[in-house]
């Protein structure tokens, strides 16, 4: 049996999940209206709201905007004292009031007209100075707050929230909005890394004396790799197209067993498959085929032509993981 405690959290979630669930059921013409709005939007859209609604307006100009859509956020209070000056006749301004009644959304709305921007509302009341003086209203109505009082936006500020989350998605789906678009608006992120740093911006340049032969000795391998610092030494034919590496490893396995590494030459301890990335490769792949081949470095490679190496470290050091 649940505590009292967890009786009244459920009961809060379950009030929140149905408003949610009815709120879902009943989209339609006004959201289809928005959509379109949005999509055609020549300016900013410009979000505003008062107390709970301003934090809601806040959140959902930074969704759409991290989602491809130029959106910001307004304090009414504010807009009385000057910020008005941020909104021009193409921009595209969303009102959320729940009681749609709020004196500071009110106050701005004849300015907004003189201006000449088209006018979105949200609010639960379709009887509302709000829902009478906008362009296109979205109405939620019989909304149940969670609250016990029935008096603070909870339910209602969820329910605006994924609403927003709703405009914000299906606006970035029809605009074609994709991972790389994202990681271009992320790039202090970890996906936006992955997305937008490629290999070549982390590899390390390898001059024409540092690519051995297949004739080359084990010996020149090691003094590379000393001079070098790489841990990997890359192998190319006579046309300068590469064959495969030799890694550290496998020199040191050289050294314990014996082998005289001055008269022994690279051809029998090559590394032959594919392990190098292309110059137009992600760093993100060049992690992936290092640790599904247990290196450390890889090269990178331009018409099989050896230009440099990315290490792992590399990679690691900016913040790329898998």
């Amino acid at each position: 049996m649940d505590s009292k405690e967890l009786t009244i959290a459920k009961q809060v979630f379950s009030t929140e999940i149905a408003g949610l669930k009815k709120i879902r059921d009943n989209l339609g013409t006004s959201f289809l209206a928005i959509i379109t709005l949005i999509l055609n939007c020549q300016g900013k859209i410009i979000l505003i709201g008062m107390g709970k609604s301003g934090h809601v307006a806040r959140k959902i100009a930074a969704t759409m905007s991290s989602l491809g859509s130029c959106a910001i956020s307004l304090h009414p209070g504010e807009c009385m004292h000057g910020d008005l000056g941020m909104i021009q006749k193409q921009d595209l301004i969303i009102l959320i009031s729940y009681s749609g009644e709020s004196e500071e959304i009110i106050r701005i709305i004849p300015n907004i007209r003189m201006i000449g921007s088209t006018i979105i509302g949200i609010t639960s009341n379709k009887n509302s100075t709000v829902a009478q003086k906008v362009d296109v209203v979205q109405i939620f109505e019989d909304v149940h707050e969670a609250c016990h009082l029935g008096l603070a936006p909870t339910t209602s500020t969820t329910i605006a929230m994924v609403y927003g989350d709703a405009l914000a998605v299906t606006v970035s789906i029809l605009k074609g909005f994709d991972k790389k678009d994202f990681g271009l608006l992320h790039p202090a992120g970890s996906l936006g890394k992955r997305l937008t740093i490629r290999a070549v911006d982390l590899m390390h340049a390898v001059p024409t004396q540092q690519i051995l032969h297949m004739d080359s000795f084990l010996s020149d391998a090691l003094m590379v790799m000393i001079e070098s610092g790489m841990e990997i030494i890359t192998i190319s034919d006579e046309k300068e197209k590469i064959i495969g590496i030799i890694d550290e490893k496998t020199i040191k396995s050289a050294l314990i067993s014996g082998i005289d590494i001055y008269s022994q030459t690279v051809s029998c301890y090559i590394r032959k498959f594919p392990i190098f990335m292309d110059v137009s490769a992600m760093a993100i792949d060049a992690l992936t085929i290092m640790n599904e081949n247990d290196l450390t470095s890889i090269p990178i490679v331009n018409e099989e032509r050896v230009i440099g190496i990315i290490k792992k470290t590399d990679i690691l050091k900016v913040g790329i993981c898998q």
